[in-house]
């Protein structure tokens, strides 16, 4: 692949203006692949919430579609019912905040349209947020390809340069979680594409297992050299030189730095910082936050703690089964992220280039880009889109 091809892999494509979209069910994954038909709001509510798909920036252009869709079916695309769509979209996932974003780009875009206008400019800005997408990761990916360069040229020299450049990922930034190319995974793809030795450490990321059942299928398909790993198993690595760079998504970055990711993610930086291990962030614009002062404020999802006791694998004459790993009665609880300190933090990799994670250098990137920003690019801060996880 490279960042020019217009046909990366992508979970998620329109069916046609204003007939709805078709996602690749993730929750099928790695042993079914499935495309699911999302024909009104209420399809891609669901599809969000109960994560059919999910990632911070492909939550964002499902819900955009989702609110062009509400306006297309409704009866009156009045203000009454963009509000009532956007609240209800809003409402599904409180952390990532590509949601309330990108329903505020739409509601921003059609609010002052008269009322028969508004479906299809809906739809057309939903279509622009999922393209800006694609080239928005495409770019994370040039950026962080010299930060593997990088890394791969430390580690020239004897005696580790007798192994492939090692890099740990955790959850699934994949192109699963976006439009297209993935965040954390956009370098990995162009420096395998460039011929850059690698392997990548793919933590199983408990309790949903995306980095075993999505990144490590996505990794596959593209036949990049990976291996599974248990989640408690990168401190160990790192002791051992095992990793040479660390690299993970986000679903909300604050003002001062601090990085709200999939739930491990902070521990993983505890151990590079402890190993003297880069710890890099690939953060899109659209997943800066600069309406919070710092992590402390950023709403924790905490999801259905069956996801926690009961765990689906395939039994080896094919079936899908779900089993209990608890004993019957044992409580649990199941927060769905934590906040990584911006100290922890060697650099955030934006479209535009990496930044330090620090309040200044953030200011200094949104002035920089703000008079050249047409969609996603310098646009931080959240929707102000009422819900759970809106700063309104």
């Amino acid at each position: 692949m490279s960042a020019g091809e217009s046909d990366v892999p992508r979970p998620l494509r329109p069916l046609g203006p204003q007939r709805g979209i078709e996602i690749i069910d993730q929750r099928l994954l790695p042993h079914r692949l499935a495309w699911v038909p999302l024909q009104d709001a209420e399809a891609v509510a669901t599809a969000i919430r109960d994560m059919w798909l999910r990632g911070a920036p492909l939550i964002g252009a499902a819900a955009a579609y989702g609110l062009a869709l509400a306006l297309a079916r409704a009866r009156a695309a009045d203000d009454a019912t963009l509000a009532a769509a956007a609240a209800r979209l809003a409402a599904t996932r409180p952390t990532a905040v590509n949601l309330a974003w990108a329903l505020e780009r739409v509601r921003s875009r059609v609010l002052p349209l008269p009322p028969g206008e508004r479906a299809a400019a809906a739809w057309a800005e939903a279509e622009a947020i999922a393209e800006e997408d694609v080239a928005v990761n495409a770019a994370i990916g040039r950026h962080g390809l010299e930060l593997l360069r990088a890394a791969a040229a430390r580690r020239a020299a004897p005696p580790s340069r007798d192994r492939p450049l090692r890099v740990l990922t955790h959850c699934n930034a994949g192109w699963l979680a976006t439009v297209g190319w993935g965040t954390a995974t956009a370098p990995i793809y162009q420096a395998h594409a460039a011929g850059l030795p690698l392997e990548v450490w793919v933590d199983e990321t408990r309790p949903r297992n995306q980095g075993a059942s999505l990144t490590a299928w996505e990794l596959g398909q593209a036949q990049v050299p990976h291996r599974v790993v248990a989640d408690n198993a990168g401190g160990h690595l790192m002791q051992r030189g095992e990793v040479d760079l660390v690299i993970v998504g986000c679903d909300r970055v604050a003002a001062n730095g601090d990085v709200c990711n999939k739930i491990g993610t902070y521990l993983k930086a505890l151990a590079a910082h402890d190993n003297g291990v880069p710890f890099y962030v690939a953060m899109p614009m659209s997943t800066f936050d600069a309406a919070l002062r710092d992590g402390d404020a950023i709403p924790i999802e905490e999801r259905d703690t069956r996801e926690l006791t009961h765990i689906a694998g395939r039994t080896a004459d094919g079936e899908v089964v779900e089993v209990r790993l608890v004993p019957e009665g044992a409580r649990a609880a199941n927060p769905a992220f934590d906040v990584t300190p911006a100290r922890l933090v060697t650099g955030l990799v934006t479209e535009h280039g990496v930044v330090d994670a620090d309040a200044a250098a953030l200011r200094a990137l949104v002035r920089r880009v703000a008079p050249h920003a047409g969609g996603q690019g310098g646009q931080g801060g959240p929707a102000a889109v009422p819900g759970p996880g809106s700063a309104a």
